[in-house]
């Protein structure tokens, strides 16, 4: 009789799981950002990009004021306790035919940049191609030459390792701006250049996490432009000024919204397509990086702690502007539209100085 009870049990326990694991999986797909209606700024979930949630509404209207979240960051923060479950709740709200009134359409409001870091890190040439295009050697330049050693306290080797270590900079959050707002050419700057990246934004706290670790710290993804500055300080003192070349105001366009890593099957196998006036100019995969996603997240954390709404951009594939022959770079009136696929199109127009 107990060993009938017992059974029970494990059998009732193993159709409850599998009945969580089918709910997580039928939830409806969202995205959330950060918008503005007439002046006031509010964050969001999106569904089906079409339709927009206010969750600060939505919680109010289904009495859950203790899942209001106060901006982007802390609804990362708070995300697995109560967000997540109030926009799911929301979500399901807004799929008849009578929309509450927190729901409506998106192009109703302005979608601004989904969240404002802290920190913002960025990987440079993490992509093979990239690497090879940027230098004068060949497809060599993303393999490190013999004798590359590990980074004692923040990189481990494995024997096998034919890569260079990761090398990571620090973007400003100053420059960011969201979709459909300018990249702003600076003055008598004539060399400023593009570079579409995926960005990993941060869930939660995370300091010296392991790789194997590493993606239970990803809250999800949204798309980044590193547009650079090559033309460069004009002076050999210190090397590369990281300053001059990726930080003027407006460099980091970012958004326009933020996809929860619950909806990205696999972040390495994701399409990209970068086009500048319609004309496309980098057409690669994520499978193409250097380092992954985890391993960038790893790195990053031992370097510095990371909290919830960070962001890593993960580094650009070939076809920048500067690598052509002649080149290209960007000038005021054009267009500027970075694709990953399964996260959205970030699109910027570009303007000269003010």
């Amino acid at each position: 009789m107990r060993m009938w009870t017992v059974r029970l049990l494990v059998c009732v326990a193993l159709a409850h799981s599998i009945a969580a694991v089918a709910a997580a999986t039928d939830t409806r797909p969202f995205k959330v950002g950060t918008f503005d209606a007439q002046g006031r700024v509010f964050v969001g979930a999106v569904l089906d990009d079409s339709v927009v949630i206010d969750i600060n509404a939505a919680a109010a209207a289904l009495k859950r004021p203790a899942a209001s979240p106060r901006d982007m960051r802390d609804l990362i923060a708070r995300y697995e306790n109560g967000v997540r479950d109030l926009i799911v709740a929301a979500a399901s709200s807004a799929s008849g035919s009578a929309r509450p009134s927190y729901a409506f359409d998106l192009k109703r409001v302005r979608t601004l940049a989904p969240v404002m870091p802290a920190t913002m890190l960025n990987a440079a040439v993490n992509y093979r191609e990239h690497a090879a295009e940027m230098s004068s050697a060949n497809a060599a330049a993303s393999a490190a030459p013999p004798g590359i050693t590990s980074v004692p306290g923040l990189w481990e080797r494995p024997a096998d390792d034919k890569r260079w270590n990761p090398y990571l900079f620090m973007k400003a959050p100053a420059a960011i701006v969201g979709t459909g707002e300018a990249i702003r050419i600076p003055p008598a700057r004539d060399q400023i250049d593009w570079e579409c990246e995926m960005a990993v934004v941060i869930g939660k706290p995370a300091d010296h996490v392991p790789v194997a670790k590493a993606n239970d710290y990803i809250f999800g993804y949204t798309v980044h432009v590193d547009v650079s500055d090559r033309s460069g300080q004009r002076s050999e003192r210190f090397g590369s000024d990281w300053l001059v070349g990726k930080s003027h105001a407006t460099f980091a366009p970012l958004g326009p919204l933020i996809v929860p890593k619950e909806f990205i099957a696999d972040p390495q196998k994701l399409k990209i397509t970068y086009t500048l006036n319609g004309k496309v100019m980098q057409d690669a995969d994520t499978s193409l990086m250097v380092h992954s996603v985890v391993e960038l997240v790893s790195y990053g954390s031992h370097i510095l702690p990371l909290l919830p709404g960070d962001v890593i951009n993960t580094g650009s594939p070939a076809g920048v502007g500067y690598a052509r022959k002649p080149p290209i770079f960007l000038k005021a009136g054009d267009q500027s539209s970075c694709t990953y696929a399964s996260i959205g199109t970030l699109a910027n127009p570009v303007v000269g100085p003010q």
